[in-house]
This record gives C-alpha cells, sequence and structure tokens, in this order.
C-alpha cells in the first residue's frame, strides 16, 4: 500500500482571511527542498511512501468544489492507495470524510485543530471551515471523534458535542487521549491552528496555548491503527514566517505518511 498527496486549493469556505488556497503548492515544493530530510522519524522515505500526486485545480462554485473533491478522493482509493490531503480551509474535510465513507464506512477521528469546528452553521453557511464536522456527523461519516487542542469553543459547539458523544481535550489535556477510540478504520485531521502559534504561526486564527510540535508528533506515534486517510488544513502562507508553518507541514507528511503505509 502506499499513499497519494492531493492538494485542494480552496479557502473560499472561510469566515475571517484567505490564504489557504496557496498552501497545496508551497508545502509540497517544501516537502522536497534540499533544506530538510525526506525521511520520517522511523526511516520511512517519503518518496518511497509516495506514489502518486494530484494537485489538479477546483472548481470555483462551492458545491462543485465538494463533488470534485469527494469524486478525486473516491477515484484515489479505488486505485488502491490511501489518501493524504492538503488543504485548503478546513471545509475540505466533509467531502473527503464522504468519500472515506464510502469506501470504509464511518471512521474514528482524530481531529488537531483550536477549534471543534461543529458549527451548525457560521456567517450563513453550513459548509464553512467553522462546520465541517457537523456535517460530516449529521452525514454518518463519524463513528468516534475525538478532538485535541481545543481553546476556543462556543457554548453552541459545546452542546453539539456533547449530544454526540465527542472527546473535546485541551491542549493540556493530550495525556488523556482516549487511544482505544481510534483503532481502524482511522483518519486524521490536522488543522495547523492546533499547534501553538510559536510553532505554527502561519495560519490565519492563532490562537495562544496550543500544542507543540514534538506533542502532535508523539501522539501519532501512539495511534494505534494505520490511518486509512488524512489532512492537513488552514495553512496561510501569508501569515507564515520564513516558512516556519510549511515546514512543520512537511514533518506531519513524512509522519502520517509513514503511518499509514504500515501494517497493522
Amino acid at each position: 500500500m502506499t499513499v497519494t498527496l492531493l492538494g485542494f486549493p480552496w479557502d473560499a469556505s472561510s469566515s475571517y482571511a484567505r490564504g489557504p488556497a496557496l498552501a497545496p503548492a508551497i508545502i509540497r515544493s517544501v516537502l522536497f527542498s534540499d533544506a530538510s530530510s525526506p525521511y520520517s522519524l522511523s526511516g520511512a522515505s517519503v518518496g518511497d511512501i509516495i506514489s502518486g500526486y494530484d494537485f489538479a485545480d477546483l472548481p470555483k462554485e462551492a458545491d462543485a468544489c465538494r463533488t470534485a473533491i469527494s469524486d478525486r478522493i473516491a477515484q484515489t482509493l479505488k486505485s488502491k492507495t490511501k489518501p493524504l490531503s492538503l488543504g485548503g480551509d478546513h471545509s475540505v474535510t466533509y467531502p473527503i470524510l464522504r468519500a472515506i465513507k464510502n469506501a470504509h464506512g464511518p471512521v474514528n477521528i482524530l481531529h488537531i485543530d483550536a477549534h471543534p469546528d461543529l458549527y451548525e452553521e457560521f456567517d450563513g453557511d453550513r459548509y464553512s471551515h467553522a462546520c465541517p464536522f457537523a456535517r460530516a456527523i449529521e452525514d454518518g461519516c463519524v463513528n468516534n471523534l475525538v478532538q485535541v487542542g481545543i481553546r476556543s469553543a462556543s457554548p453552541e459547539q459545546r452542546a453539539f458535542g456533547k449530544k454526540h458523544d465527542v472527546a473535546m481535550l485541551s491542549a493540556d489535556e493530550a495525556a488523556a487521549i482516549p487511544y482505544d477510540k481510534l483503532t481502524a478504520p482511522l483518519y486524521v485531521s490536522i488543522d495547523l491552528d492546533g499547534l501553538d502559534p510559536a510553532y505554527a504561526p502561519g495560519v490565519s486564527h492563532p490562537e495562544p496555548g496550543g500544542l507543540s510540535t514534538r506533542e502532535v508528533l508523539a501522539m501519532l506515534a501512539k495511534l494505534p491503527a494505520a490511518p486509512v486517510g488524512a489532512d492537513i488544513v488552514e495553512y496561510n502562507p501569508e501569515r507564515d514566517i520564513n516558512l516556519a508553518t510549511a515546514h512543520v507541514a512537511a514533518r506531519l507528511i513524512k509522519e502520517l505518511a509513514a503511518l499509514m503505509v504500515q501494517t497493522n
């Protein structure tokens, strides 16, 4: 089994600032830059693991965009590789999960983020980047949802999470992650603002008090199952400093890709 790296340059569902649409191409260039090693911490070469690339443009209309994302994930799964996707804003995760559900059924999700993304709607948009996990739960895509790094949750989102048995953990509760809920089929979604802005400044919604890069890598290493898919979203190159956040994203790609090809 190998991994296909997909880029979804979409940020029209962002609520505050544009910029994440620029992210996939920049992260890909940093990933294969001579500035860093191509190896995961376990010694796997990302060039050997990633067997395909899909960085096609997306339709400009939101409904068509979501359909295109689902279709491209479905095609990747049909080709017997696992999808590792680069956003774009976090709204891309819902159409990804629709296609994942069709192939694997409801999945268990590790979601790293400063925000729960569980709004019923945001600024009148049910498909905003503030809503993807609400839509995924409603659509039957989710078995267990474990959120880590949360430090900006409205009462509305907390109520939604409680209703649907979401494990919502702050950054200082990372040691309490219920890994028994993260068995196969497993999906990982990493919003880069889940990390503290000291480690990942290049995001639209920086929230101090987040996770360190080392903490995120440690929790990935503890996952009890090989993910069937993953995404890294909300990198905003226009807010980055010396590509620091792009290099964090590149490291996360290496580690996720290595995990995805492991045999359980």
